[in-house]
C-alpha cells in the first residue's frame, strides 16, 4: 500500500492490490445482517461509452481471498451483459471512513449443483484499487439501504448466495 499524501496535501490516498483490512472483513461472507443497508456500486462502460451500474449489497459480494471478489449478478442486467463482453468493472464503494474504487478483471464461475437462483457468478482479481479520503471531513457512509417486509428472506437468500459464491471460488482455485 503506498500513501500519496504529504504534510501539504489534504487528500489522503492510498493505492493497493490486496483488499485493506476493513475491505476484506466486508466482503468475509459472515455476519450479513450486521452488513445490511451497505451499498456497493458496480460500474462497467459499453460499447457507446455509457456507464452502466448495478448496486450490491453484501449478499452479492464474497471476497475468497486478499485479491479476488466473486460478485452474483442478475443475468440480464446490463451490467453483466457489459462484463460479459469486456470483462471489466469498477466497484465503488464507503468504508473505514474512505471512498474505494477498485478496478477488477471478471471471469464467470461455474454454476454449483443445487444452486437454482439463476444468478451468475463472476470472479475478480484486483487489477488496481484506490482508497480515498480527506483529513477536513470523514465518511460516514455512502449509499445505504434498509430491508422492507420480509427482511429474513432477504438475508436467507443472502446467505444462500454468498454460500454459492463460496463453492464457486473454490471450484475454480481447484
Amino acid at each position: 500500500m503506498s500513501d500519496s499524501s504529504s504534510p501539504e496535501r489534504l487528500l489522503e490516498q492510498n493505492v493497493f492490490d490486496e483488499w485493506p483490512d476493513a475491505a476484506r472483513t466486508l466482503f468475509d461472507g459472515s455476519s450479513l445482517a450486521s452488513k445490511t443497508g451497505f451499498t456497493a456500486s458496480l460500474l462497467t462502460v459499453d460499447a457507446n461509452g455509457h456507464v452502466r451500474t448495478s448496486l450490491l449489497g453484501a449478499g452479492e459480494l464474497y471476497a475468497p481471498d486478499s485479491r479476488s471478489l466473486c460478485v452474483a449478478l442478475w443475468p440480464q442486467s446490463r451490467t453483466a451483459r457489459v462484463i460479459g463482453q469486456t470483462g471489466r468493472a469498477a466497484l465503488t464503494f464507503v468504508c473505514d471512513e474512505a471512498f474505494y474504487q477498485v478496478q477488477l478483471r471478471l471471469t464467470p464461475l461455474t454454476r454449483v449443483t443445487g444452486d437454482d437462483s439463476g444468478l451468475v457468478y463472476l470472479i475478480g482479481s484486483i487489477d488496481t484499487g484506490e482508497a480515498q479520503s480527506v483529513r477536513y471531513a470523514r465518511l460516514t457512509g455512502g449509499i445505504t439501504f434498509e430491508l422492507e417486509g420480509d427482511g429474513k428472506a432477504v438475508l436467507d437468500r443472502w446467505e444462500r448466495q454468498i454460500e454459492h459464491l463460496k463453492q464457486a471460488a473454490a471450484a475454480a482455485s481447484r
